[in-house]
């Protein structure tokens, strides 16, 4: 599985994140291309390489020449997005950081989210900000994205609505409903000199932290789409995302790691462990029980699966049944009790036996699709495509979903020799 991990080293902004992208392999022009699809004029973006503090980074410009007055709105931003060729999980992701966005305004100024007119954020280098980052995810073809703790970053700023002190109240808001980790900065000042291109030395430019590291923007794009851990991976690439400042110490960059999270593919059957746990439910809506069933996935589960069964007092009622790895027993449980009605639960070891697999990338004549190779005693047996690429491919060449299945795996089984 493909993931990303932010670094914030020295800021996380929306054109760092962008940059940071573009920095570890993104192409500019196929995110120019996708962001098109906004219907959005009046703007331009631009690359250039940078260097913070010796590392060298990728600074992003995105240049507004025209404004969109009915952007200032929460209705007005949804409207523009769903107006727009995305997509839906595209959609979906960049209507819930706006909305994620507004609820934190909201709370800031007392307001209904609704009822939020945006002002900093309300323009339309946020509006590229925001699905510039969810596009570039979707073209990295990152599975999960994970992220450090974001700098607090010190000082004051001065706002419309007059100065405040960092982080900005909608950073610090958004921080507090996504539970997520901020960390403090020393105030460092010193009188270091820093290097120029011919050897000569100037004295720094910045001697201290004084000035906006995490911005609202970068903050609500991060809560949204991030688990706030570092996972374990294979690295393959990194990327540093350059903002404007140019300090004496911590570099303004935001770094970001790609990279594998599976070992290699086994063509081999091999036996796991795993955990079995299993609630019986009666009093619970089928609504909920599909919510429980997602929210356990993204967790890594490996399957749920709901059994109807009859309770006492022949009342209809189901088996909630979760497959997991022994190191998720305790993040199952805890979800298990948050979001569904039981008051306990079954727990067993179980030990499945799982044939070699192996994921496989390859061009079909319908576009970019991977497809997963079942192997047993080292023999590959079939193959299935992976259901999101090809409901892709059959959104984005209006056919079938079926019929995408069928030229992908006939296809997939000629190249592939199945």
């Amino acid at each position: 599985m493909k993931i990303g991990y932010f670094h914030a080293i020295g800021g996380a902004a929306g054109d760092m994140i962008m940059g940071a992208m573009v920095d570890a392999g993104l192409s500019l022009e196929a995110l120019k291309a996708e962001l098109s699809k906004l219907h959005v004029t009046g703007y331009t973006i631009s690359a250039q390489p940078v260097r913070r503090r010796h590392i060298k980074g990728t600074l992003i410009n995105v240049d507004v020449v025209e404004a969109y007055p009915g952007l200032r709105s929460l209705n007005g931003l949804l409207k523009l997005v769903k107006a727009s060729s995305f997509p839906d999980n595209i959609k979906e992701r960049g209507a819930a950081i706006f909305r994620r966005l507004a609820q934190a305004e909201g709370k800031v100024h007392g307001v209904a989210p609704d009822k939020v007119r945006f002002h900093e954020l309300g323009v339309v280098d946020t509006v590229i900000d925001v699905m510039g980052a969810v596009i570039g995810m979707e073209l990295l073809e990152l599975s999960a994205v994970y992220c450090s703790p974001l700098p607090a970053g010190s000082g004051t700023i001065m706002t419309e609505h007059g100065t405040y002190h960092l982080p900005a109240p909608a950073t610090l808001e958004l921080m507090a409903m996504a539970g997520a980790p901020m960390r403090g900065e020393r105030r460092e000042v010193g009188n270091e000199k820093r290097e120029t291109g011919d050897g000569s030395h100037l004295p720094s430019l910045t001697s201290h932290f004084s000035f906006e590291q995490t911005t609202p923007t970068g903050a609500a794009i991060l809560t949204t789409l991030a688990k706030f851990e570092q996972p374990s991976l294979y690295v393959k690439s990194i990327g540093y995302g350059s903002g404007s400042k140019d300090t004496a110490h911590t570099p303004n960059v935001l770094a970001l790691w790609l990279g594998e999270t599976e070992t290699p593919p086994t063509r081999t059957q091999h036996a796991v462990s795993l955990q079995l746990i299993e609630t019986n439910i009666d009093n619970m809506s089928p609504e909920i029980s599909g919510y429980v069933m997602e929210k356990l996935l993204e967790t890594g589960a490996l399957d749920v699966w709901f059994t109807p069964i009859q309770m006492k007092k022949n009342r209809p009622a189901i088996t909630l049944s979760v497959l997991c790895p022994a190191e998720l027993e305790s993040t199952v449980v805890e979800t298990l009790f948050m979001e569904t009605s039981t008051l306990g639960l079954r727990v067993q070891p179980v030990r499945r036996i799982e044939t070699g697999r192996e994921v496989v990338a390859f061009a079909s004549s319908l576009g970019k699709v991977k497809v997963k190779l079942k192997y047993f005693n080292g023999k590959a047996l079939s193959l299935s495509p992976e259901y999101e690429d090809c409901r892709r491919l059959a959104q984005e060449k209006g056919l079938p979903l079926a019929e995408v299945y069928r030229v992908v795996s006939r296809e997939a089984e000629r190249k592939l020799s199945i």
